[in-house]
């Protein structure tokens, strides 16, 4: 009995969250047609140069321009950033640092705080169970 491997293919909106770019920004024949496994390991040991600059100069994802600011999605939605920001408005943003800026910061590092403390408890926990 041979095994026949089908092709492993993604949506376009996969492949563009996998490589971290905003998929509005892709080339068209990005965004029409699916993504082999073969070809998203090719983009990313291999990256063209319409990858390269997405990723440097934007417009990058919600995702990444919440990681960029250091806030929480949610947070940029609170501050009033619903669109994808380029390289350069995240830069901008950054400089004026305005108070819902600098109020989510704050709140994403009591996250993260809270989120440690939690993690050191359990491992605590696990070790003196040992």
């Amino acid at each position: 009995m041979t095994s026949h491997q089908s092709t492993q293919t993604m949506k376009p909106a996969t492949a563009a969250k996998k490589l971290g770019v905003y998929l509005e920004a892709t080339p068209a024949e990005f965004r029409e047609g699916a993504v082999s496994r073969a070809e998203l390991n090719e983009l990313q040991a291999n990256p063209p140069q319409w990858l390269q600059d997405l990723r440097s100069n934007g417009p990058h994802p919600r995702s990444a321009v919440a990681a960029k600011l250091g806030v929480s999605i949610a947070g940029l939605a609170r501050g009033g950033v619903t669109e994808p920001l380029t390289t350069e408005q995240i830069e901008a943003l950054k400089q004026e640092n305005p108070e819902w800026l600098q109020r989510e910061r704050a709140t994403q590092a009591e996250v993260r705080k809270e989120a440690d403390r939690i993690k050191k408890k359990n491992a605590e926990r696990a070790e003196s169970r040992d």
